[in-house]
């Protein structure tokens, strides 16, 4: 399998800050944002990895990252010239991919367990595409996409709705076969002018072809100021937890 990891956009809502740096650069806690979903890759055992990024700030990002040689990784780097959406972004990687499975994972994910038991999973499943879902509160439920499920079955997925029908949020961690690129090519962009990940998964999910998977530790994001704090003091938390 190979990785994928998100990392564009102008981080609008954290300004000032982004102006001087990529948002997935800032620190949460004793390190940069980024490290934490290459952390999460290489839990699952991947090795190649393909970061995309936008064209603000990009050089700040393969100057930190360089080969992946310190991470004991492989990077590829692609560059976004426009947000697009995350499908779009995804699509970047296709030859990059190639024939083989692969997960995607936002740049400003922070989780504290092993991927490595879904990605074994999907890798000899016969799914098509796995999500990963986090059960949050009520308020994270309306900024993110969420999942009806009955049991381990996923019924619906529905994008930031105002009145949740389930608190279990989409992490934004997908696993993909190569088969996702050709639904990609056929979207086309939402009233906000994008390219979005429900509608994607929502066509594995009409064919029968997607599985979810629920994480059992910590999922944090960074996307505004409070978060971002948030981020910070419970990483450090669950740090000094870990030492004693």
């Amino acid at each position: 399998m190979r990785g994928i990891i998100l990392a564009g956009g102008t981080g609008s809502r954290l300004r000032p800050l982004t102006l001087v740096t990529n948002k997935h650069l800032l620190p949460v806690y004793n390190k940069p944002m980024i490290y934490y979903p290459i952390e999460a890759l290489k839990s699952a055992g991947i090795k190649d990895i393909m970061v995309v990024t936008g064209t603000h700030h990009a050089g700040d990002i393969f100057a930190l990252l360089g080969s992946g040689k310190d991470f004991g990784v492989k990077f590829t780097y692609r560059v976004q010239d426009e947000a697009g959406g995350i499908p779009s972004a995804i699509s970047l990687a296709e030859d990059f991919i190639r024939k083989d499975k692969f997960i995607s994972i936002n740049g400003d994910n922070i989780i504290f367990e092993s991927l490595k038991p879904f990605a074994e999973e999907f890798d000899k499943g016969k799914e098509e595409a796995r999500i990963i879902l986090y059960k949050g509160t009520l308020d994270e439920a309306k900024k993110s996409g969420v999942a009806v499920m009955q049991g381990d079955k996923v019924l619906d997925l529905i994008e930031k709705p105002p009145q949740p029908p389930s608190q279990l949020i989409s992490i934004g961690i997908y696993m993909y076969t190569h088969g996702v690129f050709e639904i990609i090519k056929k979207l086309k962009p939402s009233a906000r002018g994008e390219t979005e990940i429900t509608e994607v998964n929502r066509e594995f999910l009409k064919k029968g072809t997607l599985k979810a998977s629920l994480l059992k530790g910590k999922w944090l994001d960074a996307g505004d100021f409070e978060d971002l704090l948030h981020a910070n003091l419970e990483t450090r938390k669950l740090s000094e937890n870990s030492k004693q």
